[in-house]
């Protein structure tokens, strides 16, 4: 993991803009990347922001200030934390090729652990014991391969994978900020990892508290990281299945460890299974399946998403043009490359008036390029 890595790194005044407009209000991961692209730079999104909330007939919005910026980046270097952009070389490689990444990240220990070949390990917080004995099985043989384990830091099988990944490096996400780990009784472990060769990730604000909503999200940064994803014990409705969902739509490999059908926390994974999952009874059946995958060149261009964007000159839609696309558009989901199409405007016509909506609150973005309107 002392690999040397090359590529462009922001500088210190930008970091700050990026960290502005990922925490200004309607801005998520895809609204960062088209303001990136329509403005050039974070620093002149953020000038043209209420211009543009105001062309999307939208309300005023929170921008997030200078000094809430500073603030978090002085929480974040107290701690021993740092924040990396999608740009960045130390950026984790697997997640910059997901469905809208997030554009910033916090990361607290080694980001060179990102370097190694990931794989997701998630399961039941009321695990049995032979269900945490089986997920340190896997963590540590896993970990003596080369890999990474990635996991929530939940109590359960996430504790014991994690426990099992110190020696060779594991990651825990945050669904909070990285300074209210979750939950309490895991601190000593979320020290361990940093301190050990591991790291602690969130894209969450320092100073978030988790709520129910954001697990899902945490969810899907786990699904990111990874390669592959196992699922050791799971309910019918959890988590972990959740998980295991937004992996499979990401196009990892899902694995599933079989259970007895009288206990209620295999239902899950027996579910998973009969639905496509690897059977995974040892660690050799995520090894073998993994391999070709581990072998395969990853494109990993630290250039994707530069701090500066060309970006074509277009004139700012008319009300005309942007009628014609909410009119087009309507509760259900539909293709971006299909509005366009139907529309028969300009692609970055399209794409200026949907950043528009969605910067004034009126649009919602879905997986795989699809976009609905909000109705209050």
């Amino acid at each position: 993991m002392n690999e040397e890595r090359k590529g462009i790194r922001l500088s210190d005044s930008q970091r700050l803009s990026w960290l502005r407009l990922i925490r200004s209000e309607n801005v998520g991961p895809a609204t960062f990347r088209d303001l990136i692209a329509h403005c050039g730079s974070a620093g002149d999104a953020l000038q043209m922001l209420p211009e543009l909330v105001r062309r999307g007939a939208g309300r005023p919005i929170r921008i997030a200030s200078l000094e809430d910026a500073e603030r978090e980046m002085q929480v974040a270097s107290r701690m021993g934390a740092v924040f990396i952009g999608i740009g960045e070389p130390d950026y984790p490689q697997y997640l910059r090729q997901s469905d809208n990444p997030p554009p910033l990240v916090a990361v607290k220990g080694n980001p060179e652990v990102f370097r190694l070949p990931p794989v997701a390990i998630v399961g039941a917080r009321n695990a049995s014991l032979v269900g945490i004995k089986f997920a340190r099985t896997i963590a540590r043989e896993l970990g003596e391969a080369g890999y990474s384990i990635i996991s929530g830091l939940a109590r359960g099988i996430d504790t014991a994978a994690h426990e099992a990944g110190l020696d060779h490096g594991t990651v825990a996400v945050m669904a909070g900020g990285l300074d209210l780990p979750y939950p309490p009784e895991n601190l000593n472990l979320y020290r361990a990892i940093s301190d050990r060769n591991g790291a602690v990730i969130s894209e969450m604000p320092f100073g978030w508290e988790p709520r129910a909503k954001d697990f899902p999200r945490r969810n899907r940064i786990i699904a990111a990281l990874s390669l592959g994803l196992v699922v050791v014990e799971a309910a019918e409705r959890s988590g972990s299945l959740i998980s295991a969902r937004l992996a499979g739509e990401l196009g990892r490999l899902v694995f599933a460890v079989p259970g007895s059908p009288l206990d209620p926390r295999a239902k899950g994974t027996n579910g998973l299974l009969k639905n496509g999952a690897i059977v995974t009874t040892c660690t050799q059946d995520i090894v073998m399946a993994l391999t070709p995958l581990v072998e395969r060149p990853v494109f990993d261009d630290p250039a994707f998403l530069a701090p500066e964007t060309d970006f074509p000159a277009i004139n700012p839609p008319d009300e005309t043009d942007r009628d014609r696309i909410v009119n087009l558009l309507g509760p259900v989901p539909v293709e971006i490359d299909e509005l366009i199409r139907t529309s028969e405007l300009h692609p970055s016509m399209v794409m200026l008036i949907l950043l528009e909506l969605d910067l004034a609150g009126r649009l919602q973005r879905h997986s795989g390029g699809h976009v609905s309107l909000t109705y209050a």
